[in-house]
């Protein structure tokens, strides 16, 4: 177990490239929330797949000894409202994408690879009259900076575009290193539901996605809709409760997704 230092730096060996993990995988993998639904979900039966764990849905994969292929935390705060859940992020995640501040006297494992997060800048005008960017693609909008913040980036390594919602930066991910079906679970986005980890009691994390559901995350999930998803990068969402609209990202049965992922159906 090493402590990352309390300024640490790629000079330093302390990160991963981004760019060195873009398009090395293919195939299936499960992005994996904290929405009310991916508590009945039977993961155990998709441990075959990379899983991308976000903020408290680690509590699901520690329960099932799963080891998240990619952890990504966007909530600087989440450290410290539920230090347990990220304390158990570190020391299970084969990959961990946070801010550089996150990692900050964060005791991880040796062998784990470290991603730092950042924001990618904002395409201008001229970024939006060449057309789409090997990198990314945006609203195109051309007068509204604002407008043109609704993007997907196709490359972490030139940053990630913030929707308000963790799940975006998990869908960017997926893009980023080659995989062509994506299995949304527990992406509910519904405030009122709760997360399924939180019972009531003890410390729970802020949340909103209400607040932000019309100005970023729609917006954001329908551009993705539109632009990204194509033959060769599928969105398949297992939330039948799901506050996404089935016109942008799919809703499929159980059934539907173990043929996704190629798992025994008897």
């Amino acid at each position: 177990m090493n402590t990352l230092p309390s300024q640490p730096s790629a000079e330093r060996g302390a990160f991963s490239s981004f760019e060195a993990c873009r398009n090395t995988q293919q195939g299936p993998v499960v992005i994996l929330a904290s929405g009310a639904s991916a508590k009945n979900f039977p993961l155990s039966e998709f441990a075959h797949l990379p899983i991308i764990a976000m903020n408290g849905s680690v509590a699901m994969t520690a329960e099932h000894g799963i080891k998240p292929f990619f952890y990504v935390c966007t909530d600087k705060s989440f450290r410290l409202q539920q230090p347990a859940l990220f304390a158990t992020a570190l020391g299970d995640s084969q990959r961990l994408a946070l801010w550089a501040e996150q990692y900050e006297g964060a005791a991880v494992p040796a062998s784990t690879e470290c991603y730092t997060l950042h924001k990618a800048d904002t395409p201008g005008l001229l970024d939006v009259l060449r057309g789409h960017s090997d990198s990314w693609v945006c609203n195109s909008s051309l007068w509204s900076k604002r407008a043109r913040s609704i993007a997907f980036s196709k490359n972490l390594g030139q940053g990630f575009f913030d929707a308000r919602t963790v799940a975006y930066v998990a869908l960017q991910l997926a893009y980023h290193l080659g995989f062509e079906q994506v299995l949304l679970v527990g992406v509910d986005l519904d405030q009122t539901v709760g997360r399924f980890y939180e019972s009531g009691e003890g410390q729970q994390s802020p949340c909103g996605l209400d607040q932000h559901w019309e100005s970023r995350i729609l917006p954001s999930l329908t551009l993705m809709a539109r632009e990204v998803i194509n033959d060769h990068f599928h969105v398949y969402n297992l939330s039948v409760t799901s506050r996404i609209p089935a016109e942008l990202i799919p809703k499929v049965s159980l059934d539907e997704a173990r043929r996704i992922a190629g798992c025994a159906i008897t």
